[in-house]
């Protein structure tokens, strides 16, 4: 429990860059928050906002060019957070979304059955409430995945009528060199070791096995203009690769890369603005009078800012 009297200093950690171990960092963005604010008042923002606007210090390692939160609330505190949902509305927005979730991934699907011969075993890790499981078993796949969140599982019961085993790929004990697809929808950029993660998925993979990964990109243009104002810039994101670190993680792990490509989402312009209030109170109020004119809060529009994909094999 986490009382008032708590530093945030005491909540935190110093981690080391999860791609090549190196300690020394240059600071990207700094914090905003000093290591002797209360832990509670930090930990209460963090979950009025919904972890999307960022709080924590952000460097970027001096060896490989790793970005990374540092320091970082500590591991056991951040799957509590995962697993209980404490922040604020975000379930109830995310499950919202669900039918523009349903037609994007759809189009992910169609990308990935070009790598591979036939519908095989397909496992979706940090599934959420799961949608991309619906998409992908409505296509022919057997589907199976994970979420630490037991609202969302029970939502994707409820919902889609589909088990999603609760924790995280660790707490499952799937078999090895067993599914055709491994696929991480906006989750490699949350975990706390993302090097164990991606390792771990390419032993239950089979030989030559098809691994999907989101990822938000912090050398993409539109990242590289808007700065500490980028809309994926959160403290619920942990890490944050460019295509050469992604590339990196994926080949110390046995992975080759057959393509990278930008991850177009289609979301309710109402939710988009939901998000934006967040970042530019200006935006958000100019976006706000645009959409009330037009009553076009429920148009589903497709977006990119700054989202990859990455197709990889298992060699």
């Amino acid at each position: 429990m986490i009382g008032l009297m708590h530093k945030v200093k005491e909540i935190q950690q110093e981690v080391s860059c999860n791609l090549c171990g190196e300690t020394t960092y240059s600071v990207v963005y700094p914090a905003r928050f000093s290591p002797e604010d209360s832990a509670h008042t930090v930990l209460a923002r963090f979950r009025q906002c919904g972890g999307d606007l960022l709080l924590d210090r952000v460097v970027r390692c001096k060896r490989c060019g790793l970005v990374y939160i540092n320091p970082r609330l500590r591991d056991d505190l951040l799957l509590q957070e995962y697993t209980d949902a404490s922040i604020q509305g975000y379930k109830e927005q995310f499950v919202a979304q669900h039918r523009g979730r349903e037609r994007a991934f759809t189009r992910c699907l169609q990308q990935i059955n070009k790598y591979v011969p036939s519908r095989g075993k397909l496992l979706d890790v940090g599934a959420a409430a799961g949608t991309f499981m619906a998409v992908a078993r409505r296509d022919g796949w057997e589907v199976s995945g994970c979420e630490p969140n037991t609202w969302f599982c029970q939502w994707g019961k409820e919902h889609y009528g589909i088990t999603i085993d609760q924790g995280t790929l660790f707490n499952q004990k799937y078999p090895e060199n067993f599914f055709d697809v491994i696929t991480l929808w906006d989750v490699i950029e949350h975990v706390t070791d993302p090097l164990s993660l991606v390792a771990a998925c390419a032993r239950l993979l089979k030989p030559n096995g098809l691994f999907v990964c989101t990822y938000p990109d912090i050398g993409s243009w539109i990242a590289r203009l808007m700065q500490r104002r980028w809309v994926f810039l959160m403290s619920v994101h942990l890490y944050y690769f460019t295509k050469t670190t992604i590339r990196s993680l994926l080949q110390r792990c046995g992975f080759k890369v057959e393509r990278i490509f930008p991850h177009i989402q289609i979301l309710q312009a109402g939710y988009i603005l939901y998000r934006m209030q967040t970042h530019s109170a200006f935006l958000y109020r100019i976006c706000k009078a645009v959409l009330d004119i037009t009553r076009m809060h429920d148009r589903m529009l497709p977006y990119w800012v700054g989202i990859n994909c990455v197709i990889a094999r298992k060699e």
